[in-house]
């Protein structure tokens, strides 16, 4: 059985990060079947992730850019209330990758924290899909990090 995986992204996002996540996917899992649907912004993202998954994905990674603005913080509130809701819906994971305008006072640090968590966030939409509910088990409790360096873990 072929593994399928959905990649939700938006135009206003401004680094490419749907071509990161299926880079990844692709170098993860090579026999999957990868289907991407870039909608305009993150309010977008829960139909889109919907839709990925009644086309019979079996998890689907979101890729969205957050502004800097207080309305832009509502808008993502709402929009990761909505992937809950599709979430709890489908009984699939969907993982969702935002990187806020705000994080970081340069571009160059957004682009790094942008390509890191989403990197790493594909990686782990991968181990979701092929091996399971415990295929992250033994990070657990390690501190790690997506777009940044790694907590680690308190002794």
């Amino acid at each position: 059985m072929t593994r399928k995986y959905g990649i939700a992204d938006t135009t206003f996002s401004r680094i490419d990060m749907g071509s990161i996540a299926y880079k990844v996917i692709r170098s993860e899992d090579d026999e999957a079947e990868i289907i991407r649907y870039t909608v305009p912004g993150i309010k977008d993202l829960p139909v889109a992730s919907k839709r990925l998954l009644d086309e019979g994905c079996d998890g689907v990674i979101t890729l969205g850019w957050v502004g800097k603005t207080i309305l832009d913080k509502y808008s993502y509130l709402a929009t990761s209330i909505g992937l809950i809701m599709v979430q709890i819906l489908t009984s699939k994971h969907v993982i969702d990758v935002t990187v806020h305008e705000d994080e970081a006072d340069d571009e160059e640090k957004l682009k790094e924290i942008a390509i890191d968590r989403a990197t790493k966030h594909a990686k782990n939409l991968v181990k979701l899909v092929k091996e399971g509910k415990n295929a992250l088990t033994k990070y657990a409790g390690k501190g790690l990090r997506q777009g940044y360096n790694n907590a680690g873990e308190i002794d």
